[in-house]
Order: C-alpha cells, then structure tokens, then sequence
C-alpha cells in the first residue's frame, strides 16, 4: 500500500515531494503550499492528447538496495508515482518534450533528473541514487488541526507509522503501536476475539473520571465508550486501513484538543491515494492459528481424590468422582482467523481516491467464541479552484457479528471438581441435557454451587451485530485578498449501533429454577462534529508565523433500549413498569463547544514559540460551571541551527524543549449529577400499598457545584541525533498534577439525596522520565539493521483525597485495593501473612496491627501497586536483500498482582454438597486450613514483572514475479512467542491487578501473502 502524498515548497526552489501520511489539511503559506500547481518559474506543462509517452526507471539507495515509496512527479504537472519494492515506478501519459523527474523519500535527499520523451515511445529514466537526509527536517508530523515539520515541534510527540506497525493478527488499532511509543501502556482486557484495550498515556490522571486518551479518527474526535454488543468500539476500524498512528502527549502538543485531552490523544490517519498515480491493486490474505499458551496449574482428579482423602470429612469423600477430566483443555480449542483486505487507489482524472473492503472472520480460544467483521473504506482527496480549494472525503462503515462464550466458564474450569465427568447418562442428569450438575439428594440443584463449564458454554448463545458508520468532509480554500489565508471546514459524524441476543436453553442448570432466558437487547451511539478554523501563515518581521482560530461543536447522543425479561419460551419474566410496547428508551445527550487557537512563530529556524488557548464548555455542569479555560505555552530552542553546531558532522540534530499547560476533564458519562433527577426503583424494591405492590420514583445524588478536572502538566524535553542520524532519539522529563478530582466518593447521612456521587475532591500526581533510541547498527549494500528501545519510568501518587484534612480517614477501600493519600492509585489493602520458623506460611495467622485482640478488615494495611513503575520496548528490523526480520519485545516491571485464583486455594470443610479443584500450589505450601480471611493476606501478592515477546515477522519480498510492476510478498508471524515472568499465574499482564481468571492471551501463528497490481 503506497503512502499518501505530501509536499513542501520552499522559498526559491522548484517542488520537494514528501512522502509521509497527513490528517489535516495543508493551507497555504511561502513555506507549505497545498496542491500540486504550476511552478512559479516555468508555466504548467500541457498534456497532449495523443503526444505522450510512458517514463519507467528505478530508484536506489547509496547501497545499490531497491527504495520502495520513493515518490516520483513530472515536474509541473500532475503525473507522478510511487516506487515499488523493487524501486521500480512508471508514469503513463508524459506529453513529448524535455522534462524534469523530482524524486522525494523520507529521510533522503531530493533529486531532479532530466528525460526526454518522444511521441508514444516508452522512455527509461537513468538510474537514480538517493542519498541519505538523516535529519529529515522537513519530515511533516501530524498535530492538532494540521501538520508541522518535525523541527518545528515543541511539544512531545511520537509517530508509528505502517513500517513500524505491530505486524501479525491485529484485530484492533492500538494493537498496533503496542510496546512502540514511551509514555504509553495497552493493556489488552484477554484474549477473546474484538477484547478491549486501557489505554494509559502518562500514568493516567483520574481516578474516578475516565483515563482513556482522545482518539481523532481522520479529523474526527470519537467517543472510544462502550456500545452494547461490542468489546471494544475501535475493533470497528479495519487496522489494514491505517497508515500511521501519532501519539500527542504532553500538554503543549494536546492543549489545543482542551475538553477529553487530559489524558493525551492518538490521531489515527487512514491510507489515501496519491494525484497522477496509475491505478492499482492490492489484495492481502493471512490465516492464523492461536492456540492457549499456558493453563492454570490445577489438581489432575487423581491429586484432588487424594487430597481430599487425605483431609475431607466423610461428606465430602463421598462426592468424589472416578474421572480425570482436564476442565480447561474441555472449553478451549484451537482457534482459527482469517483476515482478507482488498484495495484500489490512485487517481481518475484529478481526484486521488483509495477504496477498500475487509472480511475477517476470528475465532477465540473460547469454544462457540468467534468475530466476523466486514468493513468499506473510502477517500477521495481531490484539489480543485487552480490548487486553492482542497478537498477531503472520508467514509468508513463496518459491520461486527459477534458470538459470544459465557465467560465464567474460563473461572469455572480452574475450580470444577475434576474427578467428575462433563456428561452422564444417569437419568438424574437428563433435566440438565446430560450434563454433569451437582445435585442434592432429592435431585434438586445444589443452590450456588458451580455449573458445568461446558454446560455454560454449550447450552447459551449470545450473539450481536454492531454496526458503525464513521465519515467526514474536510474544505480547505485559500482566501484570494489576504495571501497565506485560509479557512477550513470539517463536518464529520461517527454512528453506531448495538443489537444483540441472549438466549440461555431452560435445561441450563445456570438458568433453570427461571426456564432459560430469551432477552434482547440495543443501543445507539451518535456523534456529530462541526469544525471550522482560520488558518493565516505568513512572515513578520522577517520569521514565520502561524496564526490559527477555530470553533467547534461536538454532540453524543446515547440511547438505551430496555426491554421485558423473558423466559426461554419468550413469556415475561418480570415485566417492565410501566411498559411502552415492551421496551423502555432512555436518550441522553452530551454537548460540547469549544473555541480554541493557537500561535506557533519560528525565528531563523532556532527559537521556536508555540501557544494554545482554548475554552470548553460542556453540558455536564451547571451553566455557571461548565466553562474551562486550558492554556498552553512551549518553547524551543534548536542548537543545530546555531553556529557552534551547524557544521558539527557529530551531531546532526540537537534540539531542547520546554512545556506548559493545563488541560480539562468532564468525562464521568452523561447525566452526571448536576440536574436533581428522580430514578425508578427496581422490580425487587416495590413498596406494599392497599395491596398492590408499586415501584417508586427515587431521588438521585445531586451536587450543582460539580465542574472541570484539571491537570497541568510540565514537560522539559531533549531530540537528539548523532553520527548522521545513525542514533536519534528524545529524552522527556514530565510532571502532571492534577486537582478538582471528579471522585465519587461516599458523603455524611442526611448531606445529600443518597450516600455517594460525584464531588470535586483531591488530587494526584504523575511523575516521569522517558527515553526513546533508534539506531541504524548496519547500512550496508544488502544487510540493513535496525533497533529501537523506549523506556518510561512513571511514579503515580494521591496528595488529597478529601475537602478538608482528616488524619482519620484510611481512603476508598474497593474490596482488596484502596485509594489513599501518599500511595499510588489502586494500591492493594491487604493483611499481613505471619510465618514459622522455617519460612512457612502460618495457616490461618494473620498480623493484628490494631494490637486489640480481634482480626478484621482495620488490620489491614497499604502495600504495593498494581502500576509497573517502568515500562520498557525494544524492537528490531532487518533486511538482507528481499528477505526482511522484525520482532518487538516489550516488558513491564515494578507492578504487582494479586492472584485471586490461589487465594481461593485453600481447602476447608464443606457442607454444601460440592467440591472444588485446586491449585497445585496445595501440594507444597499445605493450604489446607486456609480460610477466607488469610485468602485475602500479603501471602497471595506476587511480583508481575514480565517480559513478552509481542510479535516475530519474517518476510520475503519476490517482486515482479507475476507480471510487469506487480509486487509478491509472502509473510510468516508469531505472536506471544514467550513470556518471561516469576508470576505464577497464567500471565501477569492484567489492568486491574487482581487476577481472577482471564480469558488466556493465544499463541498466535500466521501466514500471510500480498500481492499489488
């Protein structure tokens, strides 16, 4: 897939081609221009109808290695094209007559060659050598609302683009930059098809309010929420449609987003065609095959009969089973994906344009688990009015059918008695579909005992179809009376729709004493986008100025479709009171308007200024609360520009950077507690009157003073590049503090119309260092090699956590976490193991730290994080000729898990009629006479460092093997190829920090082929 179109005209000089991908829209200005146009020094060439030729040649780099994606254009005109893999390009219908080839790439130097074309006669361009630009100044980088060269940013900024990409089965965009950008950690909620992401850029800055970073889509900004039916939204965008993905991460470069960037923003820029391109055609095909990497170490039923031989009580030895059955290996299988994209781009006449379709189809580890997505893609990016009106279209639509699994079956297999069978054809269990139960006497269940694991699987489906339609219009036009003005409009919407069904079969033991279920359910999500800025570029006193100044509004609707609770058989469960054609719609909406601006002045390419101010409004406060005013200001100086390092052949680029800003934080969904609203009671909490039972209508928490978050951040940043850019890199300092926590936090009885809602109160702090290297180890003819590492050490503290001081107050305690003072976020709350002499657990001893005799939950005490305290990534490129070898490695260090699963590894008497496997943990620490209250001790906090190795991609490139400018290539992946880790659990990597059964990350082995046209 060739990459988008980019150029640069300096002041004096002909066309300069870059080719990096772009998401806004270039206006006008003496240093950046907008379309291809004529020269200003020689009139545009006309294209004779009939007197033309086809200019073909070949572009190498300073080895003699092919260059793909060189950009290559026919100097005052429209025609041009991409290089292949093979450094091959054609150009159809150059008129006759002398012209000039401008050849353009990414970190090498421009060159011009001169051709002859005779009538209809096909022409071979020399062959042509690019020499490297280390530096890559004019290099463009994404921001808010436009693009920059790469030495004019201030403000932290990373970009991953399609070659750097995360290669392999990536079914979700951030998946692939995962382990690439410092600063940034994702964390994947398990392995099940279309599974969601937290996303962390910094150390987050909330507690209760959202942490998820702003993603813009193409110019859109798009709610990344959650929507009925689907695991995670951005599973709706194809990955194979993207081209590069940029991270904004300190204040200076998201200040200008204002409202939803406190926690950074990702703008992901899709594919598009390129103007004078011949058409062409590719189409991609891989197959995996992923497979569960690792079990939970259990007891065979062989270990748990003697066990419980050894210290059951004569009830329990009676329930035991003679089977061997393995739970885990029964609910999982091998799991195959296939995933197809076909795409068109080009140009036809004067309208780039690049159009696609995807068809995936995954399945999960999961029995009955599985993904089908469908998706469309289109962009046309035509420049019109003799170069002075730009236009851009977007529109993407995908359709998701979702399968699920019950996912308490993963739980379920770990702690189901194994010395049972999964079927029987004793008659007791033909109530059940055969199904092995646990059963009372009488053959009635045992009231909440565990359900079969396959019998949770196989006897529900649950299926949903989402769909998303997400699209935009940009027009960029460059005002005639004032040169370098220009002002552009973007309408955008992003639509989508949750439908689905869970059907549970009555002879369900899960659902039985209620005869199944047969319920639906539906929701819409809406978003609608109204941009428009002025954009002037221009020199005063002699230096560049950007003046920008915008406007935008932004509207979320979210509505919920409530429907009867019914049987299997489709008759009402409970009913809905009252009801509206069996369904109930509740419709919330969320406005947000904004005005913003912004001033980047660069003196003689040295001293850099940019500020931002931006105001926000949002419909979740109060009139008299609802304006934020976020301002932002950076600086920086580039040393490679001064004099005692210009001619430095050492250092090749040298840049300090210093930040500022605040940005704001409303996100704590719709409808957040500013507004006294009433709410239903539940059918279970119905008040007796005259005989008739009502529900009744219950005021909500309400607090009018609620308003805007706000994190300031400081950032102080070095880029650096040595020995002609072999090594480059940056080195960021940072700290965000941020106060007016929109916590929900529990209030005094009788303060408020219920016992807990949102308030602002306290404040947290991030504190960081991140450090980013790449190095070309070998340049060579054939063998090129290169590595990559970024590393980010974040320190997460709460400074405040109530309105006043209160030496009293432990913090908020959610079940084995707390949130408190001095400790960071979700910091566990545990007690004290107590061992013997020889380092032994003791069973059942905890410490009483109160020293008043009595153990309960004020013996507990603040111990580690589930935060890792040093993120790590590290990757590495290598191409011997056609042959080419990428892998990433990432690592997470200093986070600790609690491993829920051994906690509940303790064997006591029962009297309930069931029995529950094990850990094989049991076997060595003798966890016998555990109980609950040591299942929650320090003895269960394990060290979750690890290191992973995310993916290997081993490549060849064939060339034109089937035809004249056609591409071949063949790709084999593995992903998760191991996991270095002392965690005793199946894998450490969990956002929460407790560990209680997730659905496993696979294995993943992959098979891929493209081929272009």
């Amino acid at each position: 897939m060739m990459p988008p179109l980019r150029w640069l005209r300096p002041v004096g000089a002909g066309l300069a081609f870059l080719s990096t991908p772009v998401i806004g829209i270039l206006a006008a200005s003496p240093a950046v221009a907008g379309p291809l146009k004529p020269s200003r020094h020689r009139p545009m060439t006309t294209i004779a109808p009939v007197a033309s030729g086809v200019v073909s040649g070949r572009v190498v780099d300073a080895k003699s290695a092919p260059l793909p994606g060189v950009t290559v254009i026919v100097e005052g005109t429209t025609l041009g094209a991409t290089t292949n893999e093979d450094g091959v390009f054609t150009i159809p219908n150059v008129p006759a007559g002398q012209h000039t080839l401008i050849y353009s790439s990414v970190g090498f130097a421009t060159a011009r060659v001169s051709v002859t074309v005779l009538d209809g006669k096909p022409v071979q361009a020399p062959l042509t050598t690019l020499g490297e630009n280390a530096q890559a100044l004019s290099e463009a980088v994404v921001v808010g609302y436009g693009t920059q060269r790469r030495q004019d940013v201030t403000g932290s900024i990373t970009t991953v683009d399609s070659k750097q990409f995360v290669k392999g089965q990536v079914t979700s965009p951030e998946q692939l930059v995962q382990g690439k950008v410092a600063g940034v950690q994702i964390t994947t909620a398990g392995g099940a098809p279309g599974a969601g992401s937290q996303i962390i850029i910094r150390g987050g800055s909330s507690l209760s309010a959202s942490n998820r970073p702003l993603f813009v889509i193409d110019g859109v900004p798009v709610t990344n929420d959650g929507l009925a039916g689907a695991g995670n939204p951005l599973s709706l965008i194809n990955p194979n449609d993207i081209e590069s993905v940029t991270v904004l991460k300190d204040a200076s470069a998201t200040a200008i987003y204002g409202v939803r960037a406190s926690n950074g923003v990702i703008i992901v820029t899709t594919k598009k065609g390129l103007a004078g391109e011949a058409v062409r055609v590719n189409v991609s095909t891989q197959h995996s095959v992923a497979t569960v990497a690792k079990y939970v170490p259990v007891l065979t039923g062989d270990q748990f009969r003697d066990l419980v031989l050894n210290y059951g009580n004569y009830q329990q030895q009676a329930l035991l089973g003679t089977e061997n059955t393995d739970w885990q290996r029964a609910i999982y299988r091998p799991a195959y994906t296939t995933d197809n994209t076909a795409s068109v781009l080009g140009a036809l006449g004067k309208v780039p344009f690049r159009a696609s379709v995807g068809y995936l189809d995954q399945q999960g580890l999961l029995k009955r688990n599985d993904l089908k997505r469908y998706t469309g893609n289109l962009s046309l990016t035509p420049v019109l009015l003799d170069g002075n009106l730009r236009i851009e279209l977007n529109l993407k639509g995908s359709w998701i059918d979702n399968n699920f699994s019950d996912q308490s079956a993963v739980g379920t297999a770990v702690g189901f008695d194994p010395s049972q069978p999964i079927t029987s054809d004793d008659p007791r269990y033909a109530p059940f579909g055969g199904y092995y139960e646990f059963l009372q006497g009488n053959g009635q269940l045992v009231n909440l005992s565990a359900r079969n694991p396959l019998s949770l699987i196989n006897q529900r489906r649950d299926r949903s179809t989402v769909k998303r339609s997400l699209g935009n219009v940009r027009l960029d036009y460059k005002l005639p009376f004032v040169p370098g003005l220009s002002a552009n409009l973007n309408v955008g919407y992003d639509v989508q729709r949750g439908r689905g069904t869970v059907f549970v079969a009555p002879s369900s033991a899960s659902q039985y004493n209620r005869q199944g279920i047969n319920n639906q359910y539906s929701q819409n999500l809406d978003n609608h986008l109204l941009e428009a800025y002025a954009k002037y570029e221009g020199r005063v006193l002699g230096q560049r100025l950007e003046l920008l100044a915008g406007y935008s509004f932004q509207k979320f609707g979210n509505t919920n479709y409530i429907f009867d609770d019914r049987r299997a058989d489709g008759s009402v469960y409970t009913p809905l009171t009252p009801t509206y054609d069996n369904q109930t719609q509740f419709t919330n909406n969320l406005v947000l308007l904004s005005y913003y601006s912004r001033l980047n002045y660069n003196v003689a390419d040295k001293y850099l200024f940019t500020g931002t101010f931006r105001i926000d409004q949002t419909s979740n406060f109060a009139p008299s609360r609802r304006t934020g005013y976020f301002p932002s200001g950076a600086f920086a100086w580039r040393l490679k520009g001064e004099d005692f390092l210009k001619e430095n052949a050492t250092v090749s680029e040298l840049k300090l950077r210093l930040g500022y800003g605040q940005t704001g934080q409303q996100d704590i969904g719709i409808n957040s507690g500013y507004l006294p609203i009433s709410t239903l009671s539940t059918n279970t909490a119905q008040q007796l009157v005259g005989g008739q039972y009502y529900r009744t209508l219950r005021p909500s928490f309400y607090n009018p003073e609620l308003t805007w978050e706000t994190t300031t951040t400081y950032n102080v940043g070095l880029d650096y590049g040595f020995f002609d850019g072999r090594l480059t890199g940056a080195v960021e300092v940072y700290q965000r503090d941020t106060k007016n926590l929109l916590f929900f936090s529990n209030v005094s009885a009788l303060s408020n119309l219920s016992n807990a809602g949102f308030l602002n109160i306290g404040s947290l702090t991030n504190r960081g260092v991140e450090l980013t290297a790449n190095l070309d180890v070998v340049r060579g003819k054939k063998l090129n090699v290169a590595v990559n590492a970024n590393a980010t050490f974040n320190r997460n503290r709460i400074t405040k956590l109530t309105l006043v001081d209160d030496a009293n107050y432990v913090g908020q305690i959610n079940g084995s976490q707390i949130n408190a003072v001095g400790a960071p976020a979700g910091s566990f709350y545990v007690y004290k193991q107590l061992y013997n002499a020889e380092g032994q657990p003791i069973q059942n001893a905890v410490a009483d730290l109160e020293a008043d005799g009595v153990l309960n939950g004020s013996d507990r005490y603040i111990s580690k994080s589930p935060r890792p305290t040093t993120i790590l990534g590290f990757g590495s490129t290598a191409n011997y000729g056609k042959l080419n070898l990428a892998f990433t490695l990432r690592a997470n260090l200093g986070g600790y898990i609690f491993n829920g699963v051994r906690s509940g590894a303790y064997f006591a008497p029962s009297t309930n009629g069931t029995l529950g496997n094990l850990s094989t943990e049991i076997l060595a620490s003798r966890l016998a006479n555990f109980n609950s209250l040591t299942a929650q001790s320090d003895y269960f906090l394990e060290n979750g460092s690890f290191a992973r190795l995310e993916n290997v991609t081993l490549g060849y490139q064939f060339g034109s093997v089937l035809g004249k400018n056609s591409t071949l290539n063949l790709t084999a992946a593995a992903q998760n190829l191991f996991l270095l880790t002392n965690y005793s659990g199946i894998d450490p990597e969990i956002s929460s920090g407790y560990d209680s059964n997730i659905y496993p990350r696979p294995r993943t082995f992959t098979l891929g082929l493209t081929y272009g046209f």
